[in-house]
């Protein structure tokens, strides 16, 4: 390829985001630029590639200074430390040149053979397209497939698309989709669904999925469960409303006992004595209730006391791009 060639404005954007991924960086580069090579190799559609190296702390960002060295087409996003999955892809998009962007993980879990799939309904006229794993219980455990089953049922009910995998990475957005993503400051995101908030045209399509090549998941229990509780709270009042309705419940409830409660010892004095403990359970279930209520509240809050604060949501330390 030319220097001409090399100035021209991408018509394809591949977004990766890396932590401590140093085992599979080799492979994959290996895997993408064929693909690369294979299917985007006319002019009129050139490429770039943009890590984003998330606070590695093994090999991982040498390795990819050093495909940044060798491929001009390549640009290394280095962050001052770990923010996080979807703060590392806003980063890379930031500067994505791309008509059309793609992103994907750096496990190999889903091929980079699936992306010209992607960006063929793209230019079929879709806004976002989503990739759909298959397979996925025969690779990843139950402790894996079960939060994913609640966060995509979740988002469906949030968002009102219907869409059968919120959790995979490998997607492709228009550059319009981007932009607006963008623009958006909030410090929690869930990116998928965000995308889905801007897009007119959501698609879908099945994608390989394979087990993990090297190195462990980075998203443990605790990440499951505050992705969850940022998809319910960036995205939806719906938590707030339940909490409404389960108040008129509770106290509908406590007012039809008490009133059974007061006819049963006008009716029986002699064995109040043994209510005791149904109203113990009663009152267990009421207090339960309340710190549900407190515990949603409080999410709420710490995520408005989050945003007040108006912190950056990542640090940029260094761009490693070869001069074209």
């Amino acid at each position: 390829m030319n220097q001409l060639e090399l100035r021209m404005a991408p018509y394809l954007s591949i977004v990766i985001p890396v932590f401590n991924e140093e085992a599979n960086i080799a492979n994959l580069w290996q895997r993408l630029s064929a693909v690369l090579a294979e299917h985007f190799h006319d002019p009129g559609r050139p490429w770039e590639v943009i890590f984003t190296d998330d606070g590695s702390r093994d090999g991982s960002l040498a390795l990819l200074q050093d495909l940044a060295q060798r491929e001009p087409r390549i640009c290394v996003v280095e962050f001052n430390r770990n923010y996080g999955q979807h703060a590392a892809i806003f980063g890379a998009f930031a500067v994505t040149r791309g008509q059309v962007i793609v992103t994907m993980d750096a496990d190999l879990q889903n091929p980079p053979e699936e992306i010209p799939k992607l960006v063929a309904r793209i230019e079929e006229g879709f806004d976002v397209v989503g990739g759909w794993r298959q397979g996925r219980m025969d690779n990843d455990s139950l402790f894996r497939t079960l939060p994913s089953k609640i966060v995509n049922m979740v988002t469906r009910k949030t968002t009102g698309v219907q869409l059968h995998d919120y959790g995979c990475m490998l997607r492709a957005y228009r550059r319009e989709i981007v932009d607006a993503m963008l623009q958006c400051k909030e410090r929690s995101s869930f990116i998928p669904a965000l995308a889905n908030s801007f897009a007119k045209r959501i698609t879908e399509v099945p994608v390989e999925h394979a087990e993990r090549a090297a190195g462990d998941s980075k998203y443990g229990f605790w990440k499951l469960i505050n992705l969850q509780f940022d998809l319910l709270t960036s995205f939806s009042l719906l938590p707030l409303q339940m909490l409404s309705v389960l108040g008129v419940i509770v106290s509908a409830t406590g007012i039809g006992f008490g009133i059974i409660l007061l006819v049963y010892r006008m009716l029986h004095p002699e064995g109040t004595v043994q209510g005791v403990f149904t109203l113990f359970a009663i009152l267990f279930f009421f207090v339960g209730a309340q710190f549900l209520a407190f515990g949603l509240l409080g999410e709420y809050i710490g995520r408005i006391y989050q945003e007040v604060r108006d912190r950056p949501r990542y640090v940029v330390k260094k761009l490693h791009k070869t001069d074209e």
